[in-house]
């Protein structure tokens, strides 16, 4: 009975993990779609949106059904604890990577300002972020995301390059204001996600540790 609950717990986090993936890669070829102005690519990553809520309806039944039959203690009831908030903040990073392909088309059809001002470049830290925290939940190795506060302060200095940076765009030329607008909204979606990254390293802390962390 114990090693059938234990499966049922490595399935879960397997669930977990597999979402993750499907969150991190939306919002990765999100930042593909807008850099080549690639509309086909952004409107396949709308079509992944259903998949993400499905995982998160799935894992959340999977995680009560748990509690409800097997009534576990410690490490495994902190494990399931984890895994349920842990889906709140996948399904937001999927979500934003789908909020950022909205955009594409809108922007489109003309060269970028600045070479995005920098939002590669971000979208690539906070993508880092995101994969370290999904070792870290699978392997529960805390060292991969020591770090991780350090890199969210990175983020958060990226963003208010990109609003100096496009404030300085639009005050050159009214054309660009729709498109540098659009730009500091996909900063602060990037910045969002490297928050909720920040979540999952707190969670994953707790999971492994029994002890709880702040990251500001």
């Amino acid at each position: 009975m114990v090693t059938k609950f234990h499966a049922e717990i490595a399935s879960l986090k397997g669930d977990v993990l597999a979402m993750g993936h499907l969150a991190q890669g939306m919002l990765r070829q999100s930042m593909v779609a807008l850099k080549a102005q690639d509309v086909t690519l952004a409107e396949t990553i709308d079509e992944e949106k259903q998949k993400l809520t499905d995982y998160d309806d799935r894992i959340e039944q999977k995680c009560l059904r748990l509690i409800a039959l097997n009534q576990p203690m410690a490490k495994d009831l902190r494990t399931i604890a984890t895994s349920m908030k842990v889906i709140t903040n996948l399904y937001r990073i999927g979500r934003y990577g789908k909020d950022i392909t909205i955009v594409v088309p809108d922007l489109a059809g003309a060269p970028h300002v600045g070479n995005l001002v920098s939002l590669p470049h971000m979208g690539e830290v906070v993508d880092g972020m995101i994969a370290d925290v999904l070792v870290a939940f699978e392997r529960e190795d805390l060292a991969v995301i020591a770090n991780i506060q350090e890199r969210e302060e990175v983020v958060d200095t990226l963003r208010y390059s990109i609003f100096r940076g496009c404030l300085t765009y639009m005050m050159e030329d009214p054309k660009n204001i729709t498109r540098c607008t659009n730009y500091v909204m996909i900063a602060r979606y990037l910045e969002r996600c490297g928050d909720h990254a920040c979540k999952i390293a707190e969670k994953v802390h707790y999971m492994a540790t029994g002890e709880r962390i702040e990251i500001r």
